[in-house]
């Protein structure tokens, strides 16, 4: 008889829910673990952003270098980027052009604007940049031009 009044006992009060501080206890430790850890997960998509520019702008930059390889010298800043995916047809036409190219395409860079060519450039013989999320020059942050002459 005593066991069956401690079995019932047990059930008791395994049956009776939660107080309200136990789930105000649960709710500020949640609240706790998300201001600690939402900053550092949102700054991942600017980082992200800002990783994949780097890769591509390395990407141009082999591509620019074969062309100079096969042509003894780098596209002219007018004939730019585009001298990677069609032959130029302004001066100075480039004499060993490989055939297919040597990029399939111009990629945007991550906040969908053109990637920037400079030759001769300001920090080299040439400049591959993206001017960050604002597309504009300078910027702190993900605004922040990104250049081939940081890679």
């Amino acid at each position: 008889m005593l066991i069956m009044m401690n079995i019932r006992k047990k059930t008791d009060s395994l049956s009776r829910g939660f107080t309200l501080i136990e789930v105000m206890v649960v709710i500020v430790i949640l609240g706790v673990l998300a201001a600690l850890i939402v900053p550092k997960v949102m700054g991942r998509p600017d980082e992200a952003r800002i990783t994949a520019a780097k890769q591509d702008i390395g990407s141009i930059v082999q591509a620019l270098k074969l062309y100079k390889l096969d042509n003894m010298r780098y596209p002219s800043t007018e004939q730019g980027l585009q001298a990677l995916v069609k032959k130029p047809a302004s001066a100075p036409i480039p004499p060993n052009w490989k055939g297919n190219g040597y990029l399939e395409k111009l990629p945007k860079d991550p906040w969908g604007n053109a990637y920037q060519y400079l030759q001769p450039g300001l920090h080299g013989d040439i400049d591959v940049m993206s001017l960050g999320a604002d597309g504009a020059a300078g910027g702190e942050g993900s605004d922040t031009d990104i250049g081939s002459w940081e890679l």
